[in-house]
């Protein structure tokens, strides 16, 4: 892979993990709730999930999906009920359950928190696939450089969770009375609902089409 190559990948890759999708809003919330640190560890739980997209992405698992039309429905409306679940749980929390829930929730919950969400939703491993492609030179194995790439977008990955962790915390601040923190609850169980029914109603990205 050519120098070139990676000047268009790197700032290409790290605006996609910066995108607002289920487990970046997910660190958000964590965020707010809980603390950067917190949030942190919780995202460890998305990278086996997404580890195993790239690995997908490497042998052709994405071509299978993105051919399998009933497949990617079932995977996707799977992913799209565990986060409708979920919002509607944050919303339906108020101020008192948060500071219970702040005490007293295991890290492994909020940690399998994120690989539910992240191991749910198929779509994210098209993306990848689809996103990969490209950077690809079709003169060498594609298998080793969908991993190299990858790994890359993991390391990048990463950064894009501290930013949201780091901007839940600061909204958690200033959201210390009871009142802010239901509101935390509204917000962010209001946009993990909407990221359920985007997904619900997602269709199968065309590999071809990056």
């Amino acid at each position: 892979m050519t120098l070139e190559t990676w000047a268009i990948f790197l700032p290409a890759a790290f605006a996609l993990t910066l995108y607002p999708g289920p487990n970046n809003l997910l660190a958000m919330t964590h965020g707010a709730r809980y603390g950067f640190g917190t949030a942190m560890l919780a995202s460890s739980g998305r990278f086996p999930a997404f580890g195993s997209f790239v690995l997908g992405a490497a042998v052709g698992l994405g071509t299978i999906l993105a051919a399998s039309a009933e497949l990617f429905t079932v995977l996707k409306l799977v992913g799209a009920v565990y986060l409708l679940y979920l919002g509607i749980r944050m919303m339906m929390s108020g101020a008192a359950d948060l500071k219970v829930e702040d005490g007293t929730v295991p890290r492994a919950v909020l940690v399998r928190r994120e690989f539910l969400t992240a191991i749910t939703n198929p779509k994210a491993m098209l993306v990848f696939t689809a996103f990969f492609a490209p950077f690809v030179d079709p003169a060498s194995p594609a298998f080793g450089q969908i991993l190299l790439l990858g790994g890359v977008a993991l390391v990048l990955e990463v950064i894009a969770v501290a930013v949201y962790a780091f901007a839940g915390a600061r909204i958690g601040r200033f959201t210390k009375s009871p009142r802010g923190l239901t509101l935390v609850n509204r917000l962010s169980g209001g946009a993990l609902v909407m990221a359920g029914v985007m997904l619900a109603f997602a269709r199968r990205p065309a590999l071809g089409s990056t």
